[in-house]
């Protein structure tokens, strides 16, 4: 079994400790202590991700309270617009993005998230897949994001930042990415891979949808595997290792395996696409940024529809 972990020692080298994470690889997870040696020894660029203001306040929630050394980069950034959120940026865009927080391709960067729940560890997830199809590397999450880092009773500024500028450039990669008409080749047998829903069940059943998708339904010929499976129910903000090996194996994928990762706009669907390739060592995972938010409004094919939409969907267009 350890043969489709590559990545999985360094995992837990980094969860151990500070002294074992120095002598491991950096990333793709480390805890709080383990970053706060890292920052000592790598000298990290740390990007808090977390929008939004503190409630009642014009006070962001990056000013009420950060890592020292970290810089602003709101998730929003790295998203698309509000009819079609998982949408990906231009290479311009995150090339202006990147440059502006002072990301380098060679510099430690770890990504750090508020460590609310299951669901907002998409966000890093989806900022990680950004920033390692934008060839930055090494990368890190940290694990339990700023909650994690509070509750370790680490040093914490406050105050805005302003960043050194980088002068990078982005050459984004397709090697994690699938498209839609690579799912389209996937769905008519033209292409290999098996698409995996990381939704919640309601969705991928059909009797919920995402506010900006056309109608409700799953992904032709897709599974059902939820991000939230990755998460220990002592600590559901934070990823476990010891799960990712388990659920790896039970669910039978292996080093070789072709999968897509979707959810409704790309967010759950990184969370499972970082497990399975950057903590389960499969190579050929890939996200489907848009999901089903661009399949649904490009008037794709669906399964799961709920009768009457089907009926109606089918009247219309013969296709279900």
């Amino acid at each position: 079994m350890n043969r489709f972990f590559p990545p999985m020692a360094v995992c837990l080298a980094l969860l151990a400790g500070p002294a074992v994470a120095q002598e491991a690889t950096f990333g793709p997870l480390i805890d709080a202590p383990a970053l706060a040696e890292a920052q000592e020894s790598l000298d990290p660029l740390i990007l808090d991700i977390r929008p939004g203001k503190v409630e009642d306040t014009e006070e962001t929630h990056f000013e009420a309270g950060h890592i020292p050394g970290a810089v602003h980069a709101p998730y929003n950034l790295f998203r698309g617009p509000k009819e079609n959120p998982g949408q990906l940026v231009t290479e311009d865009q995150i090339t202006e993005v990147l440059r502006s927080v002072g990301v380098t391709l060679d510099r430690p960067t770890v990504i750090v998230h508020q460590g609310r729940d299951q669901t907002d560890f998409g966000s890093a997830a989806r900022v990680y897949w950004t920033l390692k199809s934008s060839g930055v590397s090494p990368l890190a999450i940290l694990n339990g994001g700023m909650n994690a880092w509070e509750a370790a009773e680490l040093p914490v500024e406050t105050g805005p930042v302003t960043p050194e500028p980088s002068d990078v450039t982005v050459s984004f990669s397709d090697e994690w990415m699938a498209t839609t008409a690579d799912v389209e080749a996937i769905v008519a047998g033209d292409q290999s891979g098996a698409l995996l829903d990381a939704r919640p069940q309601a969705f991928w059943e059909g009797n919920a949808k995402h506010g900006a998708a056309a109608r409700p339904g799953t992904l032709p010929q897709s599974r059902y595997f939820t991000h939230s499976g990755w998460f220990g129910s002592d600590r559901p903000a934070f990823i476990e290792p010891g799960l990712v090996e388990r659920l790896t194996a039970e669910n039978g994928f292996e080093k070789g395996d072709e999968l897509v990762s979707f959810c409704n706009t790309g967010h759950w669907a990184a969370t499972n696409w970082f497990a399975l390739s950057e903590l389960a060592g499969i190579d050929g995972v890939r996200l489907y940024p848009e999901s089903m938010v661009g399949w649904s409004t490009a008037g794709n094919e669906m399964a799961n529809v709920p009768g009457p939409l089907r009926n109606l969907w089918n009247r219309v267009t013969g296709k279900y």
